[in-house]
């Protein structure tokens, strides 16, 4: 027979239990607060006499797909030289590399940025020797600090719903042109039909992806769960970064087992992309390493400008990334026979976590 004394004493062994449980999960999983110190930290602004460490962790600022961060900095005396760092490749969902040039571009934008702040402006230059590589030569002139360059430390990828706003006129031909640059064709989309079509082609990528185990294995190795595994790498996605619980490293792949499912995953693209207000796609002129490093460039400056208007973006990258849907949609964009480098989506949306970042060292080559 249970008495209410045993029941009162069960529920609190219970109760007691579930604090030392909460306690150990909680130290296991490390600080969101100190997760986010860090990162503020490493977006810092320039010192007032910066060193090319300094610099170059504006260009480790970029984005990059799962965020491997696949880039080595060489420094001269004259030049600063971007190399593809081959072991932080995604092979599976960037079998080609293009990603990983793509992202190479990015930091050299942000790179050239930062050095024109500091008065040693340079025009980024691509060595197709050696598997490709990228030079900034560092001249001597006045500084010259845009908006671009003082958006670098807060520009993220939103990954979450927007507000569907519509942006100006004004905004949208400003961003146009910041992210206009030789080699590269930026189509700007803000029908609704037209977005809706391209929602299909995404949603269509997110199936074929998740039906692939080798992609999902892939991105499994780049997530990360915890602000305590966050900080450690310094690289890959951080759950809290999306808006997503933070967990535990031992549960975080359990849960991602259970709850990764084809339709949460196509009904939360859907979502994003109604809420967005509009869509960039990027397409080179030539599909090679060259102009793959010039699609970089567009979308980082695209984006650094969206981040100076008070706007987000986030990269939707399936019908690019799934071969089979790139014809149809350069079709849908007017550039039948070309490669799609990128989709990018943009609108009005809220502050999430920084992602983590490798340190200056970890990517320096001595």
């Amino acid at each position: 027979m249970t008495t209410r004394r045993t029941v009162f004493l069960c529920g609190g062994a219970v109760a007691v239990s579930a604090v030392g449980v909460a306690a150990v999960v909680a130290h296991d999983m490390g600080s969101l607060d100190a997760f986010k110190a860090q990162t503020t930290l490493t977006r810092a602004t320039l010192l007032q006499t910066p060193d090319i460490h300094e610099v170059l962790r504006y260009a480790t600022l970029a984005p990059s797909g799962h965020n491997a961060q696949p880039w080595i900095f060489a420094a001269a005396l004259d030049r600063l030289d971007i190399f593809p760092n081959p072991m932080r490749r995604t092979p599976v969902v960037d079998p080609d590399d293009h990603h990983l040039f793509v992202s190479l571009g990015c930091a050299a934008e942000n790179l050239t940025l930062a050095l024109a702040a500091l008065g040693h402006p340079g025009e980024p230059s691509f060595n197709a020797t050696n598997g490709g590589s990228i030079r900034v030569d560092m001249g001597r002139a006045k500084q010259v600090r845009s908006p671009l360059f003082d958006a670098i430390p807060k520009r993220q990828s939103t990954r979450a719903d927007y507000d569907g706003r519509p942006v100006s006129s004004a905004d949208l031909k400003t961003l146009a042109e910041a992210g206009s640059l030789a080699g590269v064709d930026l189509i700007l989309i803000t029908d609704r039909r037209q977005i809706d079509r391209i929602s299909d082609l995404v949603i269509a990528g997110d199936t074929a992806q998740m039906g692939d185990k080798a992609f999902i294995d892939e991105l499994r190795r780049w997530l990360r769960f915890s602000p305590r595994e966050a900080m450690r790498t310094g690289d890959g996605l951080f759950s809290a970064t999306t808006g997503a619980p933070i967990l535990p490293e031992w549960l975080g792949p359990a849960a991602f087992d259970l709850t990764f499912k084809v339709k949460s995953e196509n009904d939360k693209y859907a979502r994003q992309l109604a809420s967005s207000a509009g869509l960039a796609v990027f397409v080179g002129q030539k599909e090679d390493h060259e102009h793959w490093v010039q699609a970089g460039r567009a979308a980082q400056r695209f984006a650094l400008q969206a981040t100076a208007l008070g706007l987000k973006h986030a990269f939707l990258n399936q019908p690019v990334e799934v071969a089979s849907l790139r014809p149809e949609l350069a079709g849908l964009v007017g550039l039948a026979g070309r490669r799609p480098d990128l989709v990018m989506r943009f609108g009005y949306g809220p502050d999430l976590p920084f992602s983590a970042r490798r340190s200056v060292d970890a990517a320096l080559r001595t």
